[in-house]
């Protein structure tokens, strides 16, 4: 087994149960990916991928499972998954593709200079803590509107397993524990999460059994009625209640009338492949399919690998992508769409700019205020396949770890701080760095942009199915490694495991994780002009791939304390 960079841990841990084979990334070095014949699934925490499992076993298909796997992570990844946040998803089931948008929207009180201080200037803690950051939750109807269309087995076997978790209890990890530490300040903050999340005045212990009552009354409830059990009458008012405590603007009438939307996915071919993504409001598929459109052009294969050349072509195509990013915003008020953006024409005009050997100044591609860096982990990914090649990528987000930090007593989950992703005050940047446009202001009702980046992969009988958690990070690591699985052949953990770069156009630098550039490499960029800064925050991908024999692969990011695993395991 290769060594790992040191940025990365060093143990890898496979588990036999029955006809499934999990593979952790927690603590992961580089390890083939575990692979099956019975479907695949990768999330973010163990008992999560165990209930998607779970559900393949059982019968179900891969949105069923993908449904069982998100609540699960709502229950013991508590600074991501979730029931008070929202996300999207992207799937393909027989030949039907389809995409489902369940982002979070701006409270109808909401108003365009609500984060403006009185001299005008941005304040950014209201739009990142207290209930005022809160956007109407979209997870609850999202996820149920996904299993009502598409699931195959009936509601409440989907919802036992995450109601399981909450009412026996989860082991918790040290993982958990240090995330609830890093957060406390923020957890402390309001009594009503503190009682749950720091029990006694502290974090909840690695090794200790944590149970989540009120959590699972919901879950029981869900389970029972739909969404309705969260979004009206007596729970719809708790929400309400609570935000109003501490000066928040959701009301009961915004969490009932919340409606998901079924999209058009946004779909693109490159190096022979066809994709499907998720168009506006989500901007990691766009950014995506504008990358790999150009450094095809750009006749990227040809360079060689891990040489200064393809290190250059990535910086200055992820430049102009994250550029254009500024222009989009919520469908109804976007300055650009992804049909402009991924037009042949204006691909041209951006690929005409690029200059061999020679970085092109950010500020020489798009004027905009410079902004600070921001980095928190936020979102969490799942990547599903089942045995007849049913696929889902589905991303879910608080924004921040444990949202804007205020529980909801009576439902016992967390709320968001996506306002946060709204730009503020148009040309400052978010929590994330990424500076914001007029496309993405403040507007009751809207829906705030998201890197997210669910995308499906598809060539004949073969398909990969992928996303990640990491902010603005997550389009630059999404497309990295499509381009290691998929242009240079990688298997698919090397492929997430290759260490990575980052550039999002402003600050105007080129981050790469250890080991990404020789110094010989890194010599010549910096003659080149590119500002190049090490870094260890990147994004971490969870991927399920089936290949054309029909064995399927799936693979955690050795970064974080993902967990992959597949049904009917082969030796």
């Amino acid at each position: 087994m290769s060594e790992l960079p040191a940025f990365r841990w060093s143990a890898v841990l496979l588990i036999l149960l029955g006809l499934v084979t999990l593979q952790s990334g927690t603590h992961a070095a580089s390890f083939p990916a575990t692979r099956g014949r019975g479907g695949a699934v990768a999330a973010g925490e163990r008992a999560a991928t165990e209930a998607g499992l779970e559900i393949l076993q059982a019968g179900g298909n891969a949105v069923d499972a993908a449904v069982a796997t998100a609540l699960a992570l709502a229950v013991v990844q508590p600074d991501a998954g979730n029931l008070g946040g929202g996300g999207f998803a992207v799937v393909k089931v027989g030949k039907e593709l389809a995409s489902l948008d369940f982002r979070e929207t701006a409270p109808t009180a909401a108003r365009r200079d609500m984060y403006l201080d009185s001299d005008g200037r941005p304040d950014d803690a209201a739009s990142r803590e207290g209930p005022l950051a809160a956007g109407v939750p979209g997870t609850p109807t999202g996820l149920y509107v996904l299993h009502q269309r598409f699931g195959s087995i009936p509601w409440r076997e989907v919802v036992d397993p995450a109601r399981r978790l909450a009412d026996d209890g989860f082991v918790v990890s040290r993982r958990l524990q240090l995330s609830v530490a890093d957060s406390r300040k923020r957890l402390e903050r309001y009594p009503e999460t503190a009682a749950v999340w720091l029990p006694g005045g502290e974090p909840p212990q690695a090794g200790s059994r944590m149970r989540l009552p009120a959590l699972a009354a919901t879950l029981e409830s869900y389970a029972e009625h739909g969404p309705t059990a969260l979004t009206t009458g007596a729970a719809a008012e708790a929400i309400e209640r609570v935000s109003r405590k501490y000066g928040g603007i959701l009301r009961a009438s915004d969490i009932t009338d919340y409606r998901p939307v079924w999209r058009q996915p946004l779909t693109f071919e490159a190096f022979g492949w066809r994709f499907a993504s998720m168009d506006l409001p989500a901007s990691g598929g766009i950014i995506v399919a504008q990358a790999l459109a150009l450094l095809e052009s750009l006749d990227w294969k040809a360079h060689p690998r891990f040489g200064a050349a393809r290190a250059h072509l990535l910086a200055e195509v992820l430049r102009r992508s994250f550029a254009d990013r500024y222009l989009l915003g919520d469908p109804t008020t976007t300055l650009a769409d992804s049909k402009t953006l991924l037009d042949p024409d204006w691909l041209a005009s951006r690929r005409s700019t690029i200059r061999d050997q020679r970085a092109t100044p950010s500020a020489d591609v798009a004027r905009s205020p410079q902004p600070t860096l921001q980095e928190s982990s936020d979102t969490t990914h799942l990547s599903v396949a089942d045995a007849y090649g049913n696929v889902v990528a589905l991303t879910t987000t608080l924004n921040d770890a444990y949202g804007c930090g205020l529980l909801v007593p009576e439902l016992g989950f967390l709320l968001n701080n996506q306002m946060d992703d709204f730009a503020t005050a148009p040309g400052h940047p978010n929590m994330y760095g990424l500076v914001q446009g007029e496309a993405n202001a403040v507007g009751p009702g809207k829906r705030m942009l998201s890197s997210m980046a669910p995308i499906l992969g598809l060539r004949g009988s073969a398909s990969v199915v992928l996303g990640a958690r990491g902010g603005g990070r997550i389009p630059t690591a999404v497309l990295q490694v499509l381009l290691n699985l998929l242009v240079d052949d990688d298997g698919l953990q090397t492929a997430i495991d290759r260490p990575r770069l980052h550039h999002q156009w402003l600050p105007d630098r080129l981050r790469a994780e250890a080991d990404a550039l020789s110094p010989e490499t890194r010599k010549k960029l910096e003659a080149w002009g590119h500002q190049i800064e090490v870094w260890d925050r990147t994004a971490m991908v969870h991927a399920v791939r089936r290949l054309h024999d029909g064995q399927y692969e799936a693979a955690a990011d050795p970064r974080g304390p993902g967990v992959a695993g597949v049904v009917d395991p082969l030796p």
